[in-house]
């Protein structure tokens, strides 16, 4: 027989509406009497009725996150720090992976509408932005990360990626390198690392490449591909920027088979600075992405959405760039 509200309360010995308060972490409640409610909650392995509480108006604790693509470190990674910055909020977290899918996207929103979640994360590449408007128009809470939406008014925790791009591509010039490749994915935060790229290519007269060759994933076999082709041209790079670690790791592995040394005949920089910069050899430089302040901002403004009905903000913060042994000085062919 399912356990109830009634029966955590007769058994704790207090009121309907205490046992309510302690769930919902609510009211004037005392340490004491909390600890003992919670003591039987558990006991009786009693879970509150999340639609029950959406029917009759109240919060339901939960908030939906969408992230492209989980196997990717980096969103891995900031799907963890969210989780844990909405625990201490006294939240909980559906998590859907969309594959850059437009379809899956619209799929989870409505799948976690029906859930009467109290807001949504989107960490995705919604390059369609009219379900985000609807949802707006809903007044559903809802706010973007990593990546940014100017062209709609919406709560957004993102990087400068502009800016990420353009320190990048300047610090492998600063090493002497002029014949610099890309390798990005066709979504917002890379075209933006794109368009710093070639601004700071163009800032220090060297002449910026035409078309971008985007990778169709992030994934270390597309880093190696693009990089692959870069190295069969008849003057191949001596630097690369990837928008993405992945991407990086797999540049490195094709200069490796192509007995290319990385960082003396080709300096290779990612972006992001997940874990997996470490552990490549030699080791990746790479923008930093503030991951653990990122999932703690974005927490903030959703709750401060939920339950204070706070106005819209947007925080943008910068990538650093962390040099490893990726990366080295350009060296000069000597003529004879």
């Amino acid at each position: 027989m399912k356990v109830t509200i009634y029966d955590v309360a007769k058994k704790a010995g207090v009121s309907i509406a205490t046992v309510s308060k302690v769930i919902n972490n609510t009211g004037n409640i005392s340490e004491k009497t909390r600890k003992k409610v919670l003591g039987v909650t558990k006991k009786l392995d009693f879970h509150p009725n999340v639609m029950a509480s959406a029917l009759t108006g109240k919060k339901t604790k939960t908030i939906g996150l969408l992230i492209p693509d989980l196997a990717n470190p980096f969103f891995s990674e900031l799907a963890r720090n969210i989780e844990d910055s909405a625990n201490n909020w006294g939240y909980n977290l559906i998590m859907c992976s969309t594959d850059y899918s437009s379809e899956k996207e619209n799929k989870y929103l409505s799948l976690l509408k029906q859930k009467s979640v109290d807001g949504f994360i989107l960490a995705s590449g919604f390059e369609d932005l009219t379900k985000v408007q609807e949802l707006i128009e809903e007044n559903i809470p809802v706010s973007i990360i990593a990546r940014d939406s100017p062209m709609i008014p919406i709560n957004t925790v993102a990087i400068d990626d502009y800016m990420g791009g353009y320190q990048a591509t300047s610090y492998l010039i600063s090493l002497g390198h002029e014949n610099i490749g890309i390798i990005a994915l066709d979504v917002w935060s890379n075209r933006e690392r794109v368009r710093g790229y070639k601004q700071a290519l163009e800032d220090h007269g060297i002449k910026v490449p035409g078309n971008v060759e985007y990778a169709k994933e992030i994934s270390i076999v597309w880093g190696k591909k693009i990089t692959q082709n870069y190295l069969n041209n008849a003057n191949p790079p001596t630097a690369i920027f990837t928008c993405n670690d992945l991407l990086g790791i797999g540049a490195i592995h094709a200069a490796r088979e192509y007995g290319i040394s990385v960082p003396e005949q080709l300096s290779v920089v990612g972006f992001d600075d997940t874990m997996l910069a470490t552990l490549i050899a030699p080791t990746l430089t790479t923008m930093a992405q503030p991951i653990q302040i990122m999932g703690k901002e974005i927490m903030e403004l959703m709750v401060g959405m939920i339950e204070r009905n706070e106005t819209i903000k947007r925080v943008t913060l910068m990538p650093e760039l962390v040099k490893r042994e990726s990366t080295a000085k350009v060296v000069k062919k000597v003529s004879s």
